[in-house]
């Protein structure tokens, strides 16, 4: 067996650091310190009156296996189906039974790009948000209407989200002028603003890293003006769904606590990108789940478990919760009645 010489260990000891360095100088990711006053959120995170920290307990599997990463849930109450959008392009409609062994799912119309925000029309179309084509307007018949994908000359990167008014205005968002849906995890480490991200449902804006939602008039004497709806989220938030009976549905995507320290330090964030490209991406995500909010901006409930992660919507139709993902093949269903948020210690 050769002898290994003291300069040779050396060399071996030094060669990861030096490719390491070499790397890192030779990306061109370049994350942005975030603004002190957002680094000094109060502690501990919002108090949540009552909680169910395990979510997934008694939880069903809608479609399992035929609903590839259902991101965002639009509920038809004139025909009882569900409508998500799936990461193979697919819009599909889903038929509720009592089981969740036995639902009916239909390939309804595929839109060639990647379906996000979903929304029902004044007429029985459906309005999506497609990170890829932009915002699309589908009739009754299935047929594919391209509203808009571009804005004052430039096109957009990332259509995530769409609403529509009492009076059929349309209301959506480009995420990003940037990054694409498939490289979402650099819009939020680069730290810089690509672009506000505004879930319509009653106009409620998310700012994701930031842990809030913020409140944007659309008419009144406060028109064009907003200010925050709740802050200090117990993790990332993501779509926003009003229940229609006092209470808005915000899915977590995951907890706050490595966020907070990523946030603190852009070098870190730098690193964590070169290991995702080089290596594959750490799975670092936790306690993701979906949060009740009053109309006055009060928690509620709060209902997550440690093994969800990456939940992109939630809704609550009559005493279920159904929540969204963009990694889970089904949508998740849970009956809130006979497993409740109960009293937070």
């Amino acid at each position: 067996m050769a002898k290994v010489t003291p300069v040779s260990a050396i060399l071996i000891l030094l060669l990861p650091v030096v490719v390491a360095v070499f790397l890192y100088q030779l990306d061109r990711f370049d994350p942005a310190p975030y603004p002190e006053q957002e680094l000094t959120q109060k502690e501990p995170p919002l108090f949540v009156p009552k909680r169910n920290s395990h979510m997934l307990r008694g939880s069903e599997k809608i479609g399992y296996g035929q609903l590839p990463a259902p991101e965002d849930i639009a509920y038809d109450a004139k025909t009882g189906a569900i409508y998500t959008g799936c990461e193979d392009g697919w819009v599909n409609r889903v038929v509720l039974n009592a089981s969740a062994g036995d639902p009916v799912v239909e390939n309804w119309v595929n839109t060639g790009g990647r379906p996000l925000g979903i929304v029902h029309g004044l007429h029985g179309e459906v309005m999506v948000a497609d990170a890829d084509k932009g915002l699309l307007n589908i009739s009754r018949d299935g047929v594919i209407e391209l509203l808009t994908d571009e804005a004052e000359g430039v096109k957009f990167k990332l259509t995530d989200a769409v609403d529509i008014g009492p009076d059929g205005k349309l209301y959506f968002t480009d995420a990003s002028y940037k990054y694409s849906f498939r490289e979402y995890f650099l819009d939020l480490l680069e730290g810089r603003p690509m672009a506000d991200s505004w879930l319509m449902i009653h106009l409620q804006k998310k700012q994701k890293s930031w842990r809030r939602c913020k409140k944007y008039y659309i008419q009144g004497p406060r028109k064009g003006t907003a200010d925050t709806f709740i802050e200090d989220l117990p993790g990332l938030p993501d779509n926003i769904r009003y229940d229609g009976d006092g209470h808005y549905w915000i899915a977590l995507s995951t907890e706050a606590n490595l966020w907070k320290l990523l946030q603190r330090y852009p070098f870190v964030r730098k690193v964590i990108v070169i290991v995702e490209r080089y290596i594959g991406r750490p799975n670092t995500e936790k306690n993701g789940g979906l949060i009740a909010i009053d109309l006055d901006g009060k928690p509620t409930a709060h209902y997550y478990d440690r093994d969800m992660f990456l939940v992109s919507s939630g809704v609550k139709i009559g005493e279920h919760l159904y929540c969204g993902s963009i990694v889970f093949p089904y949508i998740t269903r849970l009956n809130v009645s006979q497993y409740p948020a109960t009293p937070a210690a």
